[in-house]
């Protein structure tokens, strides 16, 4: 019986986690991911932004997943999201009526998402923001970071995540309001300029 020596990294074979990348672009799309609110909602607003690498290129192939209380602050607790037709068992996709407060995203060619969704309200002492996950070609685990909306300058000053961050490390986490309901919130995975990541035990 031949020992493989597993000290070395030649000689062991990678996991799904060691090799994130393209391949993840088979079961994780998912069609009309980024309308989280409800169609023609009169409080729906959109967040946009870019992913790039530690060198400013963008990331083509990179996937966001939001999550997000309702404006009530609430965290939706419905389905509407992966339905199946109970003939097939085939995806309908969204019902387009229930708010779940969940879209996934992936990037275009230039590197940008965006998703529409409603604007979130507060949650005990934290300002209103919408959770984020990462997933990206050279990722051994996806990242987890915040978006929050600027508007409510005391409640952003008083939220205890970014009360205790650097001016300028701070400023990562909250979008630029680009006015008519829009906002922008650029991911940046390294380098100058990088957005803050949140690392949960």
């Amino acid at each position: 019986m031949t020992k493989i020596d597993t000290s070395r990294p030649e000689n062991v074979l990678p996991t799904p986690s060691h090799t994130v990348g393209p391949f993840y672009g088979y079961a994780l799309p998912f069609r009309g991911g980024e309308e989280i609110a409800p169609l023609g909602h009169p409080d729906t607003i959109t967040v946009r932004g870019y992913i790039t690498d530690g060198e400013g290129k963008p990331l083509p192939d990179a996937f966001v997943e939001l999550w997000g209380p309702d404006p009530e602050g609430d965290l939706p607790q419905v389905d509407g999201s992966l339905r199946r037709d109970p003939a097939t068992g085939g995806y309908l996709g969204r019902n387009g009526v229930e708010f779940t407060g969940w879209g996934r995203i992936q990037t275009d060619a230039d590197g940008h998402w965006y998703a529409r969704t409603l604007r979130p309200g507060a949650r005990g002492r934290s300002a209103p923001y919408i959770s984020v996950c990462v997933f990206a070609r050279g990722l051994l685990v996806h990242l987890f970071t915040r978006i929050y909306l600027p508007g409510d300058e005391a409640a952003l000053a008083a939220d205890p995540l970014l009360a205790r961050l650097a001016p300028e490390r701070r400023s990562t986490l909250i979008a630029a309001d680009e006015g008519n309901r829009t906002y922008r919130f650029d991911i940046r995975l390294q380098g100058e300029g990088e957005t803050v990541f949140l690392e949960f035990r």
